[in-house]
């Protein structure tokens, strides 16, 4: 395995034969998603471009320090992407006025924004108990109570919403103890 930020250095530097390595490695898990999520080839190829920008303009920004491995980063950027192109999608309504255009510039900020977000709940998250962090995971996957109930072993569903409720309580006050929620937040 290659250091992360030999990958990030290679993407600031367009150094064509590891941007050529990260593509054979990463696209076709990134497009088999995109397509499994209503989405055609095209897509893929524009939300992979979209992360590969998002991750340069972001480190020649700031660098930082990729805590995964680099292949499974980028396919969480690649799947922030899309959710976010699922959501825009949902919400725009046709109209026969006058449009005006989504500022691409704007609009990756914003995503960059959105993943450095998303990267602080999870370094949140990580440092909850362990109990807690099996409840979330399953919680925000949507899992029914009684199916969390039945796999962690509680005795009932009253049980682990109670359970839930704590360590969502937890994880709100270990997010906005830290300086950096303001920052996020006010963005």
């Amino acid at each position: 395995m290659k250091d992360n930020s030999l990958y990030l250095n290679a993407l600031l530097n367009n150094d064509f034969l590891v941007i050529k390595e990260i593509y054979i490695n990463n696209f076709p898990n990134v497009k088999r998603f995109v397509i499994q999520n209503k989405g055609q080839q095209a897509d893929a190829e524009d939300i992979f471009q979209k992360a590969l920008l998002q991750l340069t303009v972001r480190y020649r920004k700031e660098p930082f320090e990729i805590k995964s491995n680099f292949d499974a980063y980028l396919f969480t950027c690649c799947k922030n992407l899309w959710r976010r192109e699922l959501n825009k999608a949902r919400k725009e309504v046709t109209s026969e006025g006058v449009i005006e255009l989504r500022s691409e510039t704007r609009d990756l900020a914003l995503s960059i924004l959105e993943q450095e977000r998303w990267e602080f709940f999870q370094e949140k998250l990580e440092l909850i108990s362990e109990n807690c962090k099996q409840i979330l995971k399953r919680f925000f996957k949507k899992m029914p109570y009684k199916k969390i109930a039945e796999e962690l072993d509680y005795n009932s569903e009253t049980v682990v919403r109670q359970r839930v409720f704590k360590c969502k309580t937890k994880l709100t006050e270990m997010l906005q103890q830290d300086f950096r929620f303001k920052e996020l937040k006010q963005l």
